[in-house]
């Protein structure tokens, strides 16, 4: 992990917010030192709040990868912001991360705006320009000076997530925002989300990237049974469609796609889980799930 010292300890709640497919996840599993929150190319792959502890000399940061932030156009949607929002509006810092190689050429995009707004005048808000190492050096200070104009901002920090170029940097100056205080939580806790919910995600995370167009957005995964014993650890999970003419697609022909998707995943939670898995996916249908309440608040999405 992440080494700084700082005297009086500090403690804080950040939220790593910002569009849609700006690095928010890959940010936090470099800031972990592990894999925390999926990662696809797909934007809109973060649904619900992921929590990260940091836990270092001198400082804890309680760490929180939002869903991206959008104008929704479908109930999903629209609970995906809603997490998004409060994540900001309880945090203590906002660190706002911008796609540098897009604001180059159109400048900070409208969420940025909006997520400034949603965390309070009170809120300091450090921003990260991610992908910095796909844009020429001499565009980036034009853009940090128009970053610091238009807001008021703790700082502005170029980096490199994926490379883990300037993460210290941000680091820095993300927990000098932050309130002193005690830890909240244990030094060794990196998480307080069950394993459950980590498999499930990997599931999902595996259709995302063995499918395109709609059938990723269509799906919903649920852990249904998870069972240690001698030998494997048994786990099944239902994977959940919107209709039925989706559900051969996901299958595939002869239950090739299935097949693919489950070692995907399991090679992903046995690698997450430290320990070998037998897999059990069922796919299974629930009717237009994205834009019914009920159905969100079973797959406690809602």
């Amino acid at each position: 992990m992440n080494t700084l010292a700082h005297e009086p300890h500090r403690c804080g709640y950040v939220a790593i917010a910002g569009a849609p497919n700006v690095g928010k996840s890959t940010l936090l599993n470099t800031l972990m030192g592990m894999k925390l929150s999926i990662i696809t190319p797909k934007p809109q792959t973060t649904r619900r709040n992921v929590l990260g502890i940091l836990t270092a000399e001198g400082y804890q940061a309680i760490l929180t990868d939002t869903p991206g932030l959008m104008d929704p156009s479908y109930r999903l949607q629209s609970a995906m912001r809603s997490h998004a929002i409060s994540a900001i509006r309880g945090a203590d810092v906002l660190l706002l991360m911008e796609d540098a190689i897009r604001a180059v050429e159109r400048g900070p995009g409208p969420q940025t705006r909006k997520a400034i707004d949603a965390a309070g005048g009170d809120t300091p808000v450090v921003l990260a320009l991610n992908k910095v190492d796909k844009v020429v050096k001499e565009r980036l200070l034009p853009l940090v000076e128009q970053c610091h104009r238009g807001w008021e901002l703790a700082a502005v920090v170029p980096i490199s997530a994926l490379k883990n170029d300037g993460v210290e940097a941000l680091l820095a100056e993300t927990v000098a925002c932050m309130p002193e205080g005690p830890a909240l939580y244990p030094e060794e806790m990196v998480t307080e989300q069950p394993e459950r919910f980590f498999v499930s995600e990997l599931v999902r995370e595996a259709v995302f990237n063995r499918f395109s167009q709609e059938i990723p957005y269509a799906t919903a995964t649920v852990v249904e049974e998870f069972r240690r014993g001698e030998g494997k650890t048994y786990i099944c999970v239902n994977i959940y469609v919107e209709r039925e003419s989706q559900r051969p697609i996901l299958l595939g022909k002869g239950g090739g796609a299935i097949k693919e998707v489950g070692r995907l995943a399991r090679e992903a939670i046995e690698e997450f889980l430290g320990e070998p898995v037998y897999l059990d996916l069922w796919v299974k249908v629930r009717e237009d799930w994205r834009n019914r309440d009920a159905q969100l608040r079973d797959l406690d999405l809602i």
